[in-house]
């Protein structure tokens, strides 16, 4: 029996500040740009505000990107552009400098932090600081068998929540969360599937790479096999994690939890991290006010899960590379919307209102005209006194 009860996480978590919120709205009111100007970065502020409990909301100016790392046996199965066990390549790439995030990250200058969950390689394939956490070598094909034993579960839930003690403690005041996994898109949307009580067919998307109609066919087909796992523990979080997630995902849900308990905002960025959000919200309802949704992926069960939460995604602009991408490249709206709501400067109480030089132009010509009026009436008279 499990010692670990993710429901408990519902009575740790507490809202952001709503009485900071409604400070920083009306701060906002009283800012010289009009209220509704800047669009949705007017909301960014003040619940980045509410999530701080501080008015003026203050700089971001330490984020972090951290990826969770795993293989998924159902990838053998042929559901994914890439290679079963392929994993630890993605891995290299971001290592390297050569994918799209370790490029934006550099670009951005924010550190990115790689933990390997449940990679299927060599340990010596990665550096220590990588592979020095893994739960154990791949996942379980979640079609026919678990993802997990009961015990590696508590494990990845429990790492996870000790890197968000660690990112917090080290003062890291806003995380953009994503992964790096082959076959981890079809391990979420069972997750996703099953808790939102919906078919396989609703839930199947392409990945990242994207995936022919025979491959898309199989993938639909593993999640139905590993809905019909899922649905009767469906009353326990950390059984659906050990039953249909995997390492890297039990891993990422023990990591959203503990963020909110440590006050941290974080950026989600795919499925995955909108699957594992899903499930953290299942143990603590509280949870999604911490999070923001990046981007929207493409993935049909990305947007399922983002609706169940009412999260609206930040940004679209069609990118499915994932990694962490379109998170990352939300980063920026996020930064800008704490400068507005800090740096604009705020009306004067004493200033005078600026002349409506359209009010003044009217009054000259309704003045205009009732001298014209006034003129011809005045020769109108006369002409009748001739």
């Amino acid at each position: 029996m499990s010692s670990l009860n993710l429901d408990d996480f519902s009575d740790l978590i507490e809202r952001p500040d709503s009485g900071v919120r409604r400070d920083a709205e009306e701060r906002r009111e009283r800012l010289a740009v009009p209220p509704g100007a800047l669009g949705r970065l007017d909301e960014l502020g003040e619940w980045l505000s509410a999530a701080q409990g501080a008015v003026p909301v203050r700089p971001v100016e330490q984020p972090r990107v951290v990826l969770f790392a795993g293989d998924h046996g159902v990838a053998e199965l042929g559901v994914s552009g890439r290679p079963a066990g392929s994993a630890h390549q993605l891995v290299r790439a971001v290592l390297d400098g050569a994918s799209p995030l370790a490029v934006l990250a550099r670009r951005l200058d924010v550190p990115v932090r790689i933990v390997d969950a449940g990679l299927d390689c060599d340990p010596e394939l990665l550096p220590a600081e990588v592979v020095r956490h893994r739960v154990r070598r791949g996942s379980g094909r979640i079609d026919v068998e678990d993802a997990l034993t009961a015990e590696e579960a508590e494990q990845a839930v429990r790492l996870g929540m000790a890197i968000a003690d660690e990112e917090a403690d080290s003062g890291t005041d806003l995380v953009v969360l994503g992964d790096l996994s082959v076959g981890g898109t079809t391990a979420a949307a069972a997750l996703i599937a099953a808790l939102c009580g919906t078919d396989a067919s609703v839930v199947t998307g392409r990945g990242g790479v994207g995936i022919d109609d025979l491959a898309w066919m199989r993938k639909c087909a593993a999640i139905r096999d590993a809905l019909r796992r899922a649905r009767p523990v469906l009353g326990d979080q950390l059984q659906l994690l050990t039953v249909v997630g995997g390492a890297d995902l039990a891993a990422t849900t023990g990591f959203l939890l503990q963020a909110a308990v440590r006050r941290l905002p974080v950026i989600l960025d795919g499925v995955v991290s909108a699957a594992c959000a899903l499930v953290a919200q299942r143990a603590a309802f509280r949870a999604p006010d911490w999070w923001l949704a990046g981007q929207v992926s493409g993935e049909p069960a990305q947007a399922k899960a983002l609706d169940r939460m009412a999260l609206n995604p930040l940004l679209d602009h069609g990118v499915t590379v994932g990694e962490g991408t379109g998170a990352l490249l939300a980063l920026p709206l996020v930064q800008a919307s704490a400068a507005f709501a800090a740096e604009l400067p705020e009306l004067r109480a004493d200033a005078e209102p600026e002349p409506d030089l359209d009010a003044d132009a009217d009054a000259e010509t309704v003045a205009g005209a009732e001298t014209v009026a006034g003129a011809d009436s005045g020769a109108g008279a006369d002409t009748a006194g001739d």
